[in-house]
Order: C-alpha cells, then sequence, then structure tokens
C-alpha cells in the first residue's frame, strides 16, 4: 500500500509540475493544509518603523522580456469586451514600503478561495521578502495571478534611470526565486522535473504606485515587456472612513463589462475584507464573472490612456508634491528654508 500511495502521489505531483509549465495550473496536493493558509489573528497590522526586511534581498536571474508592441503601450484602464461580455477583474494590491512591514489580510484571501473568485495580486518586491510564506502560497495558488507592484511603492515620476530600473526589475527577480523555490517544494517536485526547475516564470503586467506615472516611466515599464494596467473602478478602500458598505457600493454601482476594479490586501484596504462578501455575490448576480486581468486582455481589447490617473487625468500628479515636501521637510532646516521656496505648484496635464 505505500508502495502504490507513493506511486500516486509522485503521478499527481509530476502532473500539477506539466499542467505549471503548460500555463494551465493545478492546485499541488499538500503544500499548505487549511490552518497554513487560514488568516491568522493580526497578521494584518501595518508594523511602522519595522526595518527588519529594508536590506534582505532574495533574487534569481530572468531572461529579458520582449518590448510591449505599440498598440498595447501605455496606461491600461480597462477592457472593451466582445459583444459586452460581463467579464471583470478583481485586483489587490499588497504594496510596502522602506521602514516598515506592511500586513496580509488573510481573510479576503479566505473568502476568495472558499468562494472560487480569481483575482490578480500586484505585489511588491519588498512585501514578497517579508512575507515569504505568504507568497509562495499566492505563487502556487491557481486562483490568483501575480502582477508586479514596484519594489517599494516609491512615486516613479521622480526617480532617475537606474533607480526606476531597479523599482521595475527587482520584483521579478524576486518573483523568479519564489517560483523557482516553490518548484521545488517537495510536494510538486521531483527529480525528473528539471525543466521545471529552471523555468520559474515571470510576472507581465505592472501597477505603478499611487497610480502616478509620466513618460519615461510608462516608457521604462513597457520597454521591459511588462503592461502598465491601472484601473476605471477605485474602491477607496485605504481610507479608514470608507465602510464596507461604501466599498460595495462603488464596485457594484461602478462596474462595467472588462472593469478591473482595485482595491487592497496589505493592511491598508481597512473594510475590504468586510465588503467583498456584499459586493461579489451581488456583482455574480447581476451576471458578471471574476478573471484574470491576463484573461480580460486574451478574451478583448484594452483601452489604453497616455497617462496614469485615479479617476480623472492630472489626480494623481498630487503625490510629486507630497513627497517633494516629505523629502524637504527632513532635511535640516537652514537648508530646508531654502528647499521649501523652490517648491512650484505640481502642473495639472
Amino acid at each position: 500500500m505505500r508502495v502504490i500511495s507513493a506511486i500516486l502521489s509522485y503521478l499527481v505531483c509530476l502532473g500539477w509540475m506539466m499542467a505549471a509549465h503548460a500555463g494551465d495550473r493545478m492546485m499541488p496536493p499538500q503544500c499548505f493544509s487549511a490552518q497554513e493558509l487560514a488568516a491568522v489573528a493580526g497578521e494584518k497590522s501595518v508594523r511602522r518603523g519595522d526595518r527588519s526586511f529594508d536590506g534582505v534581498q532574495l533574487s534569481r536571474e530572468i531572461v529579458p522580456i520582449k518590448p510591449i508592441a505599440a498598440d498595447r503601450r501605455g496606461a491600461i484602464r480597462r477592457v472593451d469586451m466582445p459583444n459586452g461580455e460581463k467579464l471583470i477583474a478583481l485586483t489587490l494590491d499588497l504594496c510596502e514600503q522602506t521602514g516598515e512591514v506592511a500586513g496580509y489580510d488573510g481573510a479576503i484571501f479566505d473568502y476568495l478561495r472558499r468562494e472560487g473568485v480569481k483575482a490578480t495580486i500586484f505585489v511588491g518586491g519588498k512585501w514578497m521578502r517579508s512575507h515569504q510564506m505568504r507568497a509562495t502560497q499566492l505563487v502556487l495558488d491557481p486562483l490568483f495571478e501575480l502582477a508586479n507592484h514596484s519594489d517599494t511603492h516609491r512615486n516613479l515620476r521622480l526617480l532617475d534611470t537606474k533607480a526606476l530600473r531597479s523599482q521595475i526589475l527587482g520584483p521579478q527577480h524576486t518573483f523568479a526565486a519564489l517560483r523557482f523555490a516553490a518548484a521545488a517544494r517537495q510536494c510538486v517536485m521531483s527529480h525528473d522535473d528539471q525543466e521545471a526547475r529552471d523555468a520559474p516564470g515571470q510576472m507581465t503586467l505592472f501597477r505603478f504606485p499611487f497610480g502616478a506615472c509620466n513618460q519615461p516611466a510608462l516608457d521604462a515599464v513597457n520597454d521591459a515587456g511588462l503592461l502598465a494596467i491601472q484601473w476605471d473602478v477605485s474602491t477607496g478602500d485605504p481610507a479608514p472612513t470608507q465602510s464596507a458598505s461604501a466599498i460595495a457600493r462603488a464596485m457594484i454601482s461602478r462596474v462595467r463589462p472588462g472593469s478591473i476594479i482595485i482595491a487592497h490586501a496589505n493592511g491598508r484596504g481597512w473594510n475590504t475584507a468586510a465588503a467583498l462578501p456584499i459586493a461579489i455575490p451581488k456583482l455574480k448576480a447581476m451576471g458578471y464573472r471574476f478573471v484574470t486581468v491576463s484573461e480580460l486582455l486574451r478574451i478583448g481589447t484594452p483601452v489604453i490612456s497616455k497617462t496614469c490617473y485615479d479617476f480623472k487625468p492630472g489626480d494623481a500628479d498630487r503625490y510629486d508634491f507630497m513627497f517633494s515636501a516629505k523629502k524637504t521637510f527632513n532635511q535640516p532646516v537652514t537648508a530646508r528654508s531654502k528647499a521649501v521656496r523652490r517648491v512650484k505648484p505640481v502642473k495639472r496635464t
């Protein structure tokens, strides 16, 4: 019986790796128990001032991706669906800046797994490094598509070429390392799967921190082979005053076929976990089906903007001033007084 059990286990794991390599993944068996996947009390909290992961590195070499073709360059806000097919994409941001350890809202993922709802998860490189086990669970879960949300969630409009490239490619290297390690886990790997072991895969979508970009940043992302994904339905969930019912209303009232919804699962979506069980059943009752962003793009035609914004063009420009002011007021008083006089109002585009 033990021999038969071992053979069956081997065949199941081998089948998963073959499916993974073909791009049609199944959930790997016995990688994580239900208890290991479940939300943990206190895990959602953001630990401000915690610098324990600021210098942590996790990287694996990647093969450069072909730059994005001209007809898909720019900021994708939503996708036009053929015949108005009622497909939509829920996206969740898992970002983390230096000087903090962001949270993981396990209640969100518990609900999505329980209901079988697909989502695209925009992960920061640093978030993956500080939450390696949770990131691995997401990598191995076929419900979820992982995408790039920069390395440490900086305003990419303000960075020089070197820093910009680091913010874009850092998460690609971290994801490759996690994917490689995930493929090598006992539950999914066999000695005959060297090809799968050496092909960890890459993320192909990118979301700008704060939804803020400019032409150099857009060009850098597209030149790296990544599609820039914005949204057309904003839940407003980072605001503590945005209740679960308000988040649900925003999703239900603003959605249309091909919509991309943005929410947060890093402890800064204050009431998102309570909102999804309100909104998702109602959206399903309206005839909508949840797919990943990549699935939307394979079916429909992307609606592309020349710039990035939340509700209207120019509304993300304020982050230029906010971060310039933050940098200024960290300077000594003598230097600060001179720098303040040099701050100019943000020009709206």
